[in-house]
């Protein structure tokens, strides 16, 4: 399926940028930056090395229509900046819960772009979840803060496997409600 964007995904406005659905023209930029151990390391699902088609894939897993997961973008383009910046994605839960995961890419670490792309998601809450999830490494204090910085309260510690570390890692876990 050859689509340039995923249907029934609003574009989201954020400070300076935009959350747009992702584009088979973004795989290019995302298999750069996810191909980054620092990236990589700090998610779940990213292998490292990132295997070739990977971006690919996982494009065309957000632009299916029985998706369970919206991801955006984190475009600043019509700002004269990237087409990605980072991406950050929504999975529906249940009992109208969401969870949202991020990333985004080194150039961009501490410049306020993952604060202003899940305050922008939090205002648009698209899946109209009444409470949303989030988990980080322990070892990623900056994403933390991020979530703690934008109303999450810590909710406990778990593990989660790693797919670039191949071990399992302990996770922060954070909720907010938002109804």
């Amino acid at each position: 399926m050859n689509v340039e964007f995923s249907p029934n995904q609003p574009r989201i406005e954020a400070d300076g940028f935009v959350l747009r659905p992702l584009r088979i023209s973004d795989a290019g930029l995302i298999s750069l930056y996810a191909g980054d151990s620092r990236v990589a390391c700090m998610t779940r699902s990213i292998p490292h090395p990132l295997p070739p088609g990977a971006a690919e894939a996982m494009i065309a897993r957000a632009q299916a229509p029985d998706r369970t997961e919206d991801i955006w973008a984190m475009d600043s383009s019509a700002a004269g900046g990237t087409e990605v910046m980072g991406l950050m994605g929504l999975e529906r839960l249940d009992r109208a819960q969401s969870q949202v995961s991020f990333w985004v890419a080194p150039a961009f670490w501490n410049t306020g772009v993952a604060s202003a792309a899940l305050g922008a998601m939090l205002v648009s809450n698209p899946h109209a979840a009444q409470t949303m999830f989030a988990e980080v490494f322990q070892d990623n204090p900056a994403s933390a803060r991020v979530l703690t910085n934008a109303g999450f309260a810590y909710l406990g510690d778990a593990e989660n496997f790693s797919v670039a570390r191949g071990a399992k890692v302990p996770t922060w876990t954070y909720t907010r409600k938002l109804s």
